[in-house]
């Protein structure tokens, strides 16, 4: 049994990459499924999701690094820089009635692999919020400007692209969201386990995964309409400089003919 000697214990995720392809690491190392746990470090363990985060427990800093290293080829799509999320876990037994100054540990009766899998699994959907509020702060900043220039009867005709590049983003993340990393679902192994299942609701609290989660999808809808709106508004002046061309055209020919009429008069 991992972690039967300790009293404390530091868990740490990290979001790396878009997906990680865990079909390897299956076969190899493995303790536990539904999420994968394998063995990291020296006396350590790694919870791996495909959507592309890693939960260590009990991994010191050098460990995790050659953990990741020796992952580089099953991550697609890797990220630059880590969004992380930490979370310290005690024995109930050894709680402490003085709270720490730096941190607040979350009180655990046991450190088996199924209490490590759902604290795991929302320090996971935790740090996959950080990636996306992040990303969505920056559209905002992105988007700003454009309803500005709007606000004041400014031109933005030449921004067709990025708005479509904002509406795009916003969807592929809806999509991620819910579609791979099921942020409001309730995690498989509370099927099997329903024992550990006010566990992940506290977790989920302390957290703040369901509000956080609402105010994301507000946001991103926003976000959408906002481009969607700014998207019809250039369409239309772009419709209407159409129309104007026609309508340029139109007299143009008419004053043709009248010219060759009022021409062919005074050779007549």
């Amino acid at each position: 049994m991992l972690f039967d000697d300790i009293q404390t214990l530091d868990g740490r995720a990290l979001f790396i990459g878009q997906r990680l392809e865990l079909r390897a690491f299956e076969k190899t190392n493995c303790l536990a499924t539904g999420p994968l746990v394998v063995r990291a470090g020296s006396k350590g363990a790694a919870v791996l999701f495909r959507y592309g985060v890693v939960v260590f427990f009990g991994v010191d800093p050098l460990e995790e690094l050659a953990f990741l290293k020796h992952m580089e080829s099953f991550v697609t799509d890797p990220f630059a820089q880590y969004k992380a999320e930490k979370v310290s876990l005690c024995l109930t037994a050894a709680r402490s009635d003085k709270p720490s100054r730096d941190t607040v540990a979350m009180p655990l009766d046991e450190f088996n692999l199924p209490r490590l899998q759902v604290v795991a699994g929302v320090l996971a959907k935790s740090v996959i919020l950080d990636h996306y509020e992040a990303a969505v702060e920056r559209t905002f900043d992105r988007i700003e400007p454009l309803a500005h220039s709007l606000q004041h009867g400014g031109r933005f005709m030449h921004k067709s692209r990025e708005l479509l590049s904002h509406i795009g983003e916003v969807l592929l993340t809806q999509a991620r969201m819910v579609g791979r990393v099921e942020i409001t679902e309730k995690p498989e192994l509370l099927w099997e386990e329903p024992q550990y299942e006010r566990l992940h609701q506290h977790m989920a609290e302390e957290y703040e995964l369901i509000e956080r989660h609402r105010a994301l999808e507000r946001k991103l809808d926003l976000i959408s309409r906002t481009a969607e709106t700014l998207l019809d508004l250039l369409q239309t002046k772009r419709s209407l400089r159409v129309e104007w061309y026609i309508v340029a055209l139109i007299v143009i020919e008419i004053l043709l003919t009248v010219y060759e009429l009022w021409s062919r008069h005074l050779l007549g």
